[in-house]
């Protein structure tokens, strides 16, 4: 069975991005794009993809990318339909006008039971690309986390996964510490 894996960049505090959905406080420096670029080039956009020249790379962890409305947007509002265009694209949204490109489905039903049937098919991993609304829908879904936290503290934003108090475990797999100051921390799901 398929996996969902949870990737997505945090502050110390917990946020994803600011109050008006804001990442541009995130450090960045070659050295960190470049293990990007060597250790998650699945997750990377496209055009992220190309300048790190991993742009036709074949896929290793993941084949299918699931986005809420809010994460696909700024995509669309520079006439980018598939920011994944190397991988299916799912954006889970009951709003937004489909986007008429083969690669990009839009689900309008049920997200979890939609992820179930994705995890029932064959193939790569599933990246849950966010955001906080979706994560907290697929809260029980979520096998993986792969979460780089940045040495960074916003104050208020949007939080990692907007849901309801409900504690859900997962287990320490791996940490990385990077030149920017970022630790990439990897879980895995702890199942009863």
């Amino acid at each position: 069975m398929r996996e969902l894996t949870y990737y997505i960049g945090v502050t110390l505090d917990g946020f994803i991005a600011g109050p008006d959905d804001e990442v541009d406080f995130y450090p960045l420096t070659p050295g960190f794009e470049a293990f990007l670029g060597a250790n998650l080039p699945d997750v990377q956009p496209s055009h992220v993809r190309a300048s790190m020249g991993v742009g036709d790379a074949p896929l290793t962890e993941f084949d299918t990318v699931l986005m809420g409305r809010r994460t696909y947007e700024p995509a669309l509002q520079f006439g980018v339909t598939d920011p994944y265009a190397h991988l299916r694209t799912l954006v889970f949204s009951s709003t937004i006008v489909d986007p008429e490109d083969p690669n990009v489905e839009v689900v309008r039903t049920d997200p979890v039971s939609r992820v179930r049937a994705l995890k029932a098919e064959e193939g790569l991993g599933i990246y849950l690309a966010g955001g906080a609304g979706l994560a907290g829908v697929l809260l029980d879904e979520i096998d993986r986390l792969i979460v780089k936290k940045y040495p960074v503290i916003a104050g208020s934003g949007i939080p990692m996964v907007s849901h309801a108090f409900a504690p859900k475990q997962f287990a320490f797999d791996d940490a990385q510490a990077l030149d920017n100051g970022c630790v990439v921390l990897r879980y895995s799901r702890i199942r009863a």
